[in-house]
């Protein structure tokens, strides 16, 4: 079978949803200046500090300058270590932390019981029952999930939105970073009150705004480029599945769809379906890839639109990678990742054998050699370059279009590369920890083994 890195949390009464979509999405940059080729060591030894009982496992920020891990102090207090020293700050508990585009680090504490946000050591003012799911966008919006009163829904910057629901989950951002949508439950639900769950009482909360429309059951909302219309698949009975836009479904039902996704130049909507046993790609209800398919999900537009790409299989315990209906001859027991290049004419995906033995597979054709684990593929920004990260036994290390670099770390975190007009040619940012150093590489092609 197929598997996705990232799993939607289900809510009570609905399964587990299927594999999100994954399309080619940009990283933070380092800045002007940062991208000559060359060694730079941010911290000799990021080895635990006397006064600290115990450390978790690093992370890195997204530049390579900074390394940050939570820390056990004397007082039995947690906080972030950042570099060689800490936030003022103690909590009861600290966990999910993380680098956002503009440098700052964010993590979830709890404090007597509470939980909030606390951004470079700073937390909010408003505290919850419970915190989880932290996501951040590029306009630098922080936004996570939240519980208070056994109600649910989500705070953007400390600022709850104004309605809050018996259940919400399946959490997602608008590509700006702006907005959110959720599903969530709008009506009460008692025990084994099935008549009441068949009616509907699932919905998608955009912006905290509930849907005028209840479906029995509601997964993976998505946004369309523009931030302003929302898709999602529903099920309107007991065999009936379709997708939802903006709260209107398609007019055709089906067995069973997957999570859809919006055609960027024309604002459609495509999402896997089943028909007729087999799995296509219909386009606002209408099949547009035949249903001939034994799966078919992870669909991702090119951004002009041109190119509809997703993970199929063309027979059974079989996949690969579909462009416009044209699968690749190269299949795997499990295909996952998708990335697109940034024109969107080019592909790249992982394979494995029940997740061992994995390889990377860019237009069709594997790269040579099998790894213990490998990350999602990062394609340059000129779309001709694809690097990913990789382990084999102890040691980490990054490939650039199949070749590995000339070293290795024992922790690594995934390349960036470096832009277009960096005037340095193509460089990769390469970051991680080795003998308890963390280091920042800016490599070139020739740093990679032929």
């Amino acid at each position: 079978m197929s598997t996705s890195t990232a799993t939607p949390q289900a809510a009570h009464g609905q399964p587990e949803a299927p594999p999100a979509a994954h399309a080619a999405t940009g990283l933070p940059q380092p800045g002007p200046g940062q991208w000559e080729p060359g060694r730079r060591v941010i911290a000799p030894s990021f080895a635990p500090l006397p006064d600290h009982q115990w450390q978790e496992e690093p992370l890195m920020s997204h530049d390579g300058m900074h390394v940050a891990a939570v820390v056990r102090q004397e007082d039995d207090s947690f906080t972030m270590r950042v570099d060689d020293g800490v936030w003022d700050a103690g909590f009861d508990k600290v966990w999910s932390p993380r680098f956002l585009p503009d440098g700052r680090l964010a993590a979830i504490v709890q404090q007597d019981g509470e939980w909030t946000v606390a951004v470079d050591g700073e937390p909010w003012p408003e505290t919850y029952g419970f915190i989880w799911s932290l996501m951040h966008g590029p306009a630098g919006k922080l936004i996570a999930a939240v519980q208070q009163d056994m109600r649910y829904g989500m705070i953007v910057d400390g600022t709850p939105r104004e309605t809050l629901y018996e259940n919400a989950n399946n959490f997602a951002l608008s590509p700006d970073g702006r907005r959110t949508a959720a599903v969530v439950q709008t009506v009460p639900l008692g025990q084994a009150d099935i008549e009441t769950f068949v009616r509907g009482v699932y919905s998608v909360a955009v912006d905290g705004e509930a849907w005028g429309h209840n479906f029995m059951n509601v997964w993976t909302p998505v946004f369309d480029n523009r931030n302003d219309r929302v898709a999602a698949q529903v099920r309107l009975s007991h065999s009936e599945y379709t997708v939802a836009v903006n709260g209107t479904p398609w007019p055709a039902t089906f067995p069973c769809v997957w999570e859809p996704c919006f055609d960027p130049a024309t604002g459609a909507v495509a999402a896997p379906v089943r028909k007729d046993g087999r799995w296509g790609i219909a386009l606002d209800g209408t099949l547009l890839w035949e249903a001939r398919f034994f799966q078919c999900w992870s669909p991702a537009w090119s951004r002009d639109g041109r190119h509809l790409w997703a993970i199929v299989a063309p027979g059974y315990g079989n996949f690969t990678v579909a462009r416009d209906a044209s699968p690749w001859p190269f299949t795997a027991p499990v295909i996952t990742d998708l990335v697109l290049s940034p024109d969107g004419t080019r592909a790249a995906a992982l394979a494995s054998n029940d997740n061992t033995a994995w390889q990377v597979v860019v237009d069709g054709v594997a790269w040579p050699g099998k790894w213990d684990m490998a990350w999602r593929p990062v394609f340059s920004p000129c779309g001709q370059h694809v690097a990913v990260r990789v382990r084999e036994g102890a040691r980490e290390t990054v490939l650039l279009d199949g070749r590995p670099w000339r070293d290795a770390f024992t922790t690594a975190w995934d390349p960036v590369f470096g832009p277009a007009n960096s005037g340095t040619g193509v460089t990769v940012l390469l970051r991680g920890i080795r003998d308890d150093a963390c280091e920042r590489w800016v490599a070139t092609p020739d740093d990679f083994r032929a």
